[in-house]
């Protein structure tokens, strides 16, 4: 209502205003997933929160950004974990491509990352740090400009998030399968209309059982494949027998983010390549870039994209507090509504 004001007008011209206080009538946009109208009306929410914050980053941090551009957004902790590394190791390989292909057919982007590490958090730091030059060298060759563009955006808090999550349109779920205690950002991403890319932890596998896996784009090892695959996983591997894993390894440790500053990723790759990899980053590479391309593909076809989003938003009701409430009180505390007249 207050972060969204776009979307939640087109969903009370559609369905009512009793949403509002019963999130489970969301399921009611169901069907107006396969309505014309109302997916045009979706999608003109969608623009109107992107260019609303397009707006205030102008203003306030004096960044420009083209809402015709897919909005692919991960803002959370940096951890290890939650690998926020394996988010820019895509980068590094659609940059590589552009490279080596400019003619290639690729949806334009912008990449926006925001979070905070741990003071004593020493890798996490070196991957915003990372994050930071690959941002300064993509945005500054003339040969991404109107293709691909990295943000990190500074002192991640609610307000920011209160603006970014509604006008985004992919949302990173990426952590490595089983170590996601819940998530819950990934639940607001939904409920605003973004599409998830993102592994089977925490709360995604249940967002995805909510709106249906067809309507996500998973990838990647569930929790018991990282468990059974730790004696035998070696990150080598994929460097030797993946081309674009390889080479954008290559690229990263041969300086070319950080040619002022000659061997500081050392870190990320005693990380990735001389201790194991404990994160899984390169185990899951491969098959990340495999979803984002099926996520690109169906970009492509915006009935079909706004078709998944409604979903989305549809099955979000669900993950109200309200609702968890409700379960407590009935099967825990076995206590009974008082209405008040």
């Amino acid at each position: 209502m207050l972060a969204n004001p776009a979307l939640a007008r087109t969903i009370t011209d559609a369905i009512g205003d009793a949403w509002i206080t019963d999130l489970g009538r969301l399921n009611q946009l169901k069907p107006l997933a396969d309505d014309e109208g109302f997916r045009d009306s979706f999608r003109k929410a969608k623009r109107e929160a992107k260019r609303q914050f397009a707006s205030w980053l102008k203003a306030s941090l004096g960044e420009t950004v083209d809402p015709d551009t897919i909005f692919d957004c991960q803002i959370k902790r940096i951890h290890e974990y939650k690998r926020q590394l394996l988010n820019a190791l895509r980068i590094v390989v659609l940059y590589n491509r552009l490279r080596e292909n400019p003619n290639v057919e690729m949806a334009p982007r912008t990449f926006f990352f925001s979070g905070k590490a741990a003071p004593a958090y020493q890798l996490a730091k070196l991957v915003i740090k990372f994050i930071e030059n690959l941002a300064g060298v993509i945005n500054s060759d003339p040969a991404m400009q109107g293709r691909l563009k990295v943000l990190f955006l500074p002192e991640y808090d609610v307000s920011l998030a209160e603006r970014l999550i509604p006008a985004s349109d992919v949302s990173n779920q990426i952590s490595t399968a089983g170590y996601e205690a819940s998530g819950t950002s990934n639940m607001k991403f939904m409920m605003n209309g973004a599409l998830t890319i993102g592994t089977r932890d925490g709360a995604t596998i249940e967002m995805a059982q909510a709106a249906g896996e067809e309507n996500f784009f998973l990838f990647g090892l569930t929790a018991d494949q990282v468990t059974e695959s730790r004696h035998w996983s070696n990150p080598h591997w994929h460097y030797d027998n993946e081309p674009e894993t390889r080479a954008a390894l290559d690229l990263i440790f041969s300086d070319h983010f950080s040619p002022k500053e000659p061997g500081i990723f050392a870190g990320l790759r005693d990380a990735l390549l001389t201790h194991g990899d404990y994160y899984m980053h390169l185990a899951d590479l491969k098959s990340y870039l495999e979803a984002d391309h099926r996520l690109l593909d169906s970009y492509a076809n915006p009935d079909e994209w706004t078709r998944k989003a409604i979903l989305n938003v549809a099955g979000s009701g669900r993950f109200s507090s309200d609702r968890t409430i409700a379960e407590y009180a009935a099967d825990i505390w076995q206590v009974k509504p008082c209405p008040i007249p």
